[in-house]
């Protein structure tokens, strides 16, 4: 696999929702963190996901906010 993503984060798939249109899919990186992806519901399909697949999550951003209250 390539990408010109510069952030891409190996793990595992740790919950599944699946909605009428989208999913959320909850990916657990090896020290615990966990990731949130909302993807179509035909994507999730496609890719056969399960609880426990080894998935990446890639990240591409032009900017990253931040805030403080």
């Amino acid at each position: 696999m390539k990408l010109s993503a510069r952030n891409v984060l190996k793990g595992k798939v740790k919950s599944i929702v699946i909605g009428m249109v989208n999913a959320e899919i909850v990916i657990e990186l090896p020290e615990g963190t966990e990731i949130t992806s909302i993807i179509t519901k035909t994507s999730a399909e496609s890719m056969k996901l399960k609880v426990g697949s080894e998935v990446y999550a890639a990240f591409k951003a032009s900017s990253v906010m931040v805030a403080t209250d």
